[in-house]
C-alpha cells in the first residue's frame, strides 16, 4: 500500500508535524509513505511544471493521501495554500479523485477546527473520500496516551483505505455567484482626519472586486488610499523560524518590503478594508501570505482599536468557515469588525447599499472610538495564548510575554484571592442543609443585586 503524504510545513522534514508522520511510519512498516515537501518547495513547483507534474503522477499512483501541516494563522501556510491552488489551476484534481484522504495537523489547538474545516472542504471539492482528521497539540507525541490515540487513528485510516467504502461528504460544491455587479454612485462619506486604507491582493483579477473596491474608495471624502499586495516586495511566505518571537523582528526584515509596509501603512491607518476574491474555500494565497507574514508581531493585537471591514467577491454566503476566520481575526486583533460585504449579498442595489452602510458605519465607529465587546472567539483564543506563553513557550515568544505582562493578560483566576476566600467559605457553608436551602432560594436575587446598585445611580 502506498500513501502520499503532502507535507505543508515550510520547514520541510525538520518540522514537528513530520515527527507525527514518522511515528505512523514506524507503526506501519508494511506501508510505503511517499513524502512530498510541497510547501517548502512551492517556489520551484510554481515555475517548474515538470516537477509539479512529477508529484501529481506519484499521487495518482498512491492508494491514499495524508494532508499533513502545521497550523498557520487559522489555516494552512500560504505555501500549502498555493499548492492547493495549483492543483485546481493546472487541472490536476484527477490525481486525487476517489482516493481516501486524512488530515493531520500540529498546533496549540488555536482555531485548528477552521483549518480542518477548510481541508475537509478541499478534499470534498477534489472528490476524495474524507476519512477524518487528527489535530495534535504540538507535544502530544511525548505522551503515551496520545501516542496510542495517534496509532489508533492510523489504524482506522488504513482500515478505511482497505474497505474502500464511501465517506460522508460534508461540503456541497460551491455555486458561482450569478451577479454582475454594477457600481452606483454612493452618498459621500466625510472622513476628514481619518486615515482610511483599502488593501487588495490584485484588483485586476476580478471585475466585481475591482468595481466594489473603486466604488468604496471614491465614496470617502477625501478618497481612501488603495494599495495592492502584488505591488509590495514580498520575497516569500513565513518560514516558521520563530526568530520574531524574541523581539518582533522578522527574518525577512531588510530583504523585502513587507515589514515596512505593515508598520508604516497598516499600523498607521484608522480604518482598514481588506478586499479579495474567493479562491477554493479561502481568499488567495497572496492574502494568506499577508496574514502569515504579519506574524512577526507575534500574538500581540497590532490592530487594536482600528475599524476593519472585508470586501469579498465570491460565494461567501456558502463559506461559514471563512466568515468565522474573518470574525476571529478581527477579534484577536482587538479591532472592531465594521462589516463584511460580498457580491453574493443580493442584487447590485443591495451590494451598493451594503457598501454605503459599511463606509458610513466605519467612519462613525472610528470617530466614536467604538469597539464591540469580545465574544468567545477572542476570550477563548486569548486565554489559550495566555496559558501557553506563560508556561512552556515563554522562552520562544519573549516579546509576547513582555506585552502580556505589561497589559495584564496574566489574569489567572487563582490570583483573585478575594473570591477564592469567598468561594471557599460559601462551599463550606452550603454543606449545612438549612444554609443550603436559603442560599438556593436567594441566589437569583443576589445575582442581580450588584446591577441594581449600579442602575440606581442613573435614576
Amino acid at each position: 500500500m502506498k500513501i502520499a503524504v503532502l507535507n505543508g510545513s515550510p520547514k520541510g522534514r525538520a518540522s514537528v508535524t513530520m515527527q507525527y508522520i514518522n511515528f505512523l511510519q514506524l507503526k506501519n512498516k508494511n506501508v510505503d509513505f511517499l513524502i512530498f515537501d510541497v510547501a517548502q518547495k512551492i517556489k520551484e513547483l510554481e515555475v517548474d511544471e515538470k516537477a509539479f507534474g512529477g508529484i501529481i503522477r506519484e499521487i495518482s499512483t498512491a492508494d491514499a493521501v495524508i494532508w499533513a501541516f502545521p497550523l498557520y494563522f487559522f489555516l494552512v501556510s500560504s505555501q500549502y495554500k498555493r499548492f492547493i491552488e495549483l492543483v485546481f489551476a493546472r487541472n490536476a484534481a484527477f490525481a486525487f479523485r476517489g482516493k481516501t484522504a486524512a488530515v493531520l495537523s500540529t498546533s496549540i489547538n488555536f482555531f485548528d477546527h477552521t483549518a480542518h474545516n477548510y481541508m475537509n472542504a478541499v478534499c470534498d471539492d477534489l472528490q476524495m473520500k474524507y476519512a477524518g482528521s487528527y489535530s495534535a497539540e504540538m507535544n502530544n507525541l511525548l505522551k503515551a496516551g496520545e501516542r496510542r490515540r495517534l496509532q489508533l487513528f492510523g489504524e482506522l485510516f488504513l482500515r478505511a483505505i482497505q474497505d474502500g467504502s464511501p465517506a460522508i461528504r460534508n461540503n456541497r460544491p460551491l455555486a458561482a455567484s450569478p451577479i454582475d455587479y454594477q457600481a452606483q454612485e454612493l452618498m459621500p462619506v466625510q472622513a476628514q482626519g481619518v486615515k482610511i486604507l483599502i488593501v487588495v491582493d490584485d484588483i485586476n483579477k476580478n471585475t466585481n472586486l475591482r468595481r466594489m473596491v473603486e466604488n468604496l474608495q471614491k465614496t470617502f471624502s477625501p478618497a481612501a488610499q488603495l494599495v495592492q499586495l502584488i505591488d509590495i516586495d514580498i520575497k516569500g511566505g513565513c518560514i516558521g523560524c520563530l526568530q520574531c518571537g524574541m523581539d518582533n523582528r522578522c527574518v525577512y526584515e531588510g530583504q523585502d518590503g513587507f515589514v515596512d509596509f505593515f508598520n508604516s501603512r497598516i499600523k498607521s491607518a484608522d480604518i482598514l478594508f481588506f478586499a479579495g476574491a474567493v479562491f477554493d474555500r479561502f481568499l488567495s494565497a497572496t492574502w494568506k501570505c499577508f496574514f502569515d507574514r504579519s506574524f512577526f508581531n507575534g500574538h500581540i493585537p497590532m490592530l487594536k482599536g482600528k475599524q476593519l471591514g472585508f470586501i469579498v467577491s465570491g460565494p461567501l454566503g456558502q463559506l461559514a468557515n471563512l466568515r468565522q476566520i474573518m470574525e476571529a481575526y478581527a477579534e484577536m486583533q482587538h479591532a472592531n469588525l465594521a462589516g463584511i460585504v460580498s457580491d453574493d449579498t443580493g442584487s447590485p442595489e443591495e451590494v451598493n447599499g451594503a457598501l454605503q452602510w459599511l463606509a458610513s458605519r466605519a467612519v462613525i465607529y472610528s470617530t466614536l472610538g467604538y469597539t464591540k465587546p469580545p465574544t468567545f472567539l477572542q476570550v477563548g483564543g486569548t486565554k489559550l495564548f495566555r496559558d501557553v506563553i506563560w508556561s512552556r513557550l515563554r522562552p520562544v515568544f519573549q516579546a509576547d510575554h513582555r506585552y502580556y505582562k505589561e497589559h495584564g493578560y496574566y489574569n489567572f483566576p487563582q490570583k483573585n484571592y478575594k473570591w477564592r476566600l469567598i468561594n471557599s467559605l460559601l462551599m463550606l457553608l452550603t454543606k449545612i442543609p438549612l444554609f443550603r436551602r436559603e442560599f438556593v432560594r436567594k441566589i437569583k436575587k443576589e445575582m442581580i443585586r450588584p446591577f441594581t446598585r449600579v442602575l440606581s445611580r442613573f435614576q
